[in-house]
């Protein structure tokens, strides 16, 4: 078997693996995978993008949609970690954790060390694409949150926690165009009855 169709169908586990923080809470099995958050995020990230290119912000937008696909790489071996495993755990062990199941992941696939490469630089918010990613997955989550709310689910109050301060070192257009966002998801969610 190929090397590259090895890792395609290790990655398409992703598809069947759950988000445990909606489980966690209660909701179904099935509530979002991992992929379809990362489908989020990507959706999320490209229309940021583009809407920073019409403002005239210079931007890598095949680097942003990279980011965005492979940010949650890793959880097909190490599973989605809830928050609140930092606690048991800390967030070194489950960052170390994470950076090596995603090494071994990329490891035959990865001879540039490109996909390596902005893994690291989504996990150490080095570039202003990754802390434009980083805003997207945060935005993608409190998206599926507003959306279950609205189907009926309650107790999720601790994910919307992260839009009272939201910070992702981002300045100018992009900060504006974030800010407004997480204002737009507060005023839709406090119009749920």
């Amino acid at each position: 078997m190929s090397v590259m169709l090895t890792t395609l169908i290790e990655l398409q586990r992703l598809k069947r693996l759950d988000r445990t923080g909606w489980t966690l809470r209660g909701l179904p099995n099935g509530t979002e995978s991992v992929a379809a958050h990362s489908f989020g995020v990507g959706v999320t990230a490209m229309l940021l993008a583009d809407e920073l290119l019409c403002q005239g912000v210079a931007i890598n937008v095949e680097k942003i949609l990279r980011i965005a696909l492979l940010h949650d790489w890793a959880e097909v071996r190490v599973g989605d970690m809830p928050r609140t495993a930092a606690v048991y755990f800390g967030s070194d062990v489950r960052k170390r954790a994470e950076s090596a199941a995603f090494a071994d992941i990329v490891n035959t696939v990865d001879e540039t060390g490109l996909y390596r490469n902005l893994y690291d630089d989504y996990e150490q918010r080095e570039s202003f694409e990754a802390r434009l990613v980083k805003a997207a997955d945060v935005l993608d989550l409190l998206v599926e949150a507003l959306a279950l709310e609205r189907a009926g689910a309650r107790g999720l109050d601790e994910f919307w926690k992260v839009a009272e301060k939201p910070e992702f070192q981002l300045d100018g257009a992009a900060r504006r165009i974030v800010e407004e966002l997480f204002d737009s998801l507060l005023k839709a969610r406090s119009e749920v009855a």
